[in-house]
Order: structure tokens, then sequence, then C-alpha cells
């Protein structure tokens, strides 16, 4: 059974910095990608970035560069989102996905967390 458990939500003032983290279990880890999208209210679900789990390769959306970093750690099974000068239109729940594509599309992937808060304060 695969599980993917989010953590590091929380609210931050504009400027601040978060750090996200997804643990994965069940996974067949080394023919996955996974990803982080994020869902603010009202809004549709949208790409944050990716990475591939055998050799790190990322992607991420034009409005997170230079600000979000994903990663991941291959001995604790564990990817995480350093998320650095937050801005206000940053506020979401963020995601954890699973899946066997490289996409920016959320129908890419087979499995999702239940999400994280991150408020980001003007």
């Amino acid at each position: 059974q695969v599980q993917l458990v989010e953590s590091g939500g929380g609210l931050v003032q504009a400027g601040g910095s978060l750090r996200l983290s997804c643990a994965a279990s069940g996974l067949t880890f080394s023919s996955h990608s996974m990803a982080w999208f994020r869902q603010a209210p009202g809004k549709e679900r949208e790409f944050v970035a990716v990475i591939t789990w055998s050799d790190g390769i990322t992607a991420s959306a034009d409005s997170v560069k230079g600000r979000f970093t994903i990663s991941r750690d291959k001995a604790k099974n564990t990817m995480a989102l350093q998320m650095s000068n937050l801005k206000p239109g940053d506020t979401a729940v963020y995601y954890c996905a699973a899946g066997l594509h490289f996409t920016v599309l959320p129908g890419g992937y087979n499995y999702w967390g239940q999400g994280t808060m991150v408020t980001v304060s003007s």
C-alpha cells in the first residue's frame, strides 16, 4: 500500500522560509517521479516542482524558480520542498504526489498525500 505523508506546513510572514517534507512508503521508488502541487482556495491544483527518484532530475514552475528547491533523500525515502522568499500568493494546500511520468499534469500522478497548509501573511 502506497502512503505519502506531508509535513512542515504552517504560517509564515512574507519573505520567510518553510521546508515541507513528504514521507513515502510502498513505492517502487526507482521507477517513479515525485512532485509537489498546490491548490489555493477557489483555484485549480497547480504544479510546483517535480524530481525523478532515480537520478534527481528536477523541474519547477516559473512562479517558484529561484525560490523553491525540490530534493529527495533516498536513504530516508523522503522528498522535500525548501521554500524561501515566500509571498502571500504562495498560500495554498501543498500536496505530495508520486507517479510513473515526469510531468507537470496532476493526471500523471497515481498517488497523493493528504496535503499540508501553507499560509503566508503580508
